[in-house]
């Protein structure tokens, strides 16, 4: 994992926030950026995870309410020798999950509702695998920090007319033309900055979240499952907060198959070769797990096999 280049990345999102600032008010509105993103790169670390999970309207769980997914992410904290993470369920027909939280220790993974109907469960434990790989390189934080970034960077760009465009050039300000320029580059740029983020690591924590649950074969069914429903079923809270879109393990904002930096995640069919190409490496074989006919594993019977199916 580059986390000189991701630094890099972070610090431009940090540049373009303050860049904005000295646009709308010279010297001093630069600075008051500067303060404004320290403030909440401060209040992200504390606050991200529950900030995410009350955006997306998650609702934790325990061993008594979800005993077979709270006992798979167990199984899989502790291939990864990683904390147990807090565990919630998102009631959203999209299938879909993500990660979130400061650190390993204070860490939490969501999953739909949609998810749990559509996967089997050894795609499921690819899919929770993915995201404990996450908040094992320390991804959670950084990703949610950018969301939060990008997020307050597109809202200044759509007051750059209040604040810029009623004064012309002549007085000071940015004037319309400069007004529009910032509505319109502004997202446009923290969009690739945040885009370039979460790609860098997404390889790596496919990588990783397969050796967790060792088979790298899961996963990969489980992300062609998901970028078709993806493509098919709406996620309304993600519409409402697309800052996050980043987060989740495949885009919630639309079916993108384009490998190139607009894209909010890297190429599907990229991640599923790379993923073979692993399993291969692993000596654990190419097939995908056959999913159950009727939904997902949800509704059946808890496997008397206390180590599960990936143990």
């Amino acid at each position: 994992m580059n986390y000189f280049k991701t630094g890099l990345l972070l610090a431009a999102l940090t540049g373009l926030f303050m860049a904005i600032g000295a646009a709308l008010g010279g010297q001093q509105g630069m600075m008051i950026a500067f303060f404004v993103a320290l403030a909440m790169n401060a209040f992200s670390y504390w606050n991200s995870d529950k900030m995410v999970l009350r955006m997306h309207g998650a609702r934790q769980v325990d061993a008594k309410s979800a005993p077979e997914l709270h006992q798979m992410i167990a199984e899989l904290s502790r291939n990864a020798e990683l904390p147990m993470p807090k565990v919630y369920i998102i009631d959203n027909p999209q299938p879909n999950a993500f990660a979130t939280g400061r650190n390993p220790e204070n860490a939490a993974v969501a999953a739909t509702t949609g998810i749990l109907q559509t996967l089997s469960k050894e795609e499921l434990a690819g899919v929770m695998a993915h995201e404990l790989a996450h908040i094992k390189n320390r991804d959670t934080l950084i990703m949610t920090v950018t969301a939060t970034i990008a997020g307050a960077i597109s809202m200044l760009a759509n007051f750059a007319m209040f604040f810029g465009g009623n004064r012309n050039s002549n007085n000071g300000g940015i004037g319309i033309i400069g007004s529009l320029a910032i509505m319109i580059l502004a997202p446009m740029g923290a969009a690739i900055v945040q885009m370039a983020i979460s790609r860098t690591r997404e390889y790596a924590a496919d990588r990783m979240g397969a050796e967790i649950c060792r088979n790298p074969a899961w996963l990969a069914s489980a992300l062609d499952k998901i970028a078709g429903a993806a493509q098919r079923i709406p996620n309304m809270s993600a519409e409402r907060n697309p800052a996050t879109a980043h987060l989740f393990i495949i885009n919630p904002l639309s079916g993108q198959r384009m490998d190139n930096l607009f894209s909010t995640h890297p190429n599907t069919e990229n991640r599923i070769k790379a993923l073979m190409q692993i399993s291969q490496e692993m000596g654990s074989g190419g097939a995908a797990p056959a999913s159950p006919q009727h939904g997902g594993p949800w509704s059946q019977p808890q496997s008397s096999d206390p180590r599960g199916p990936w143990g």
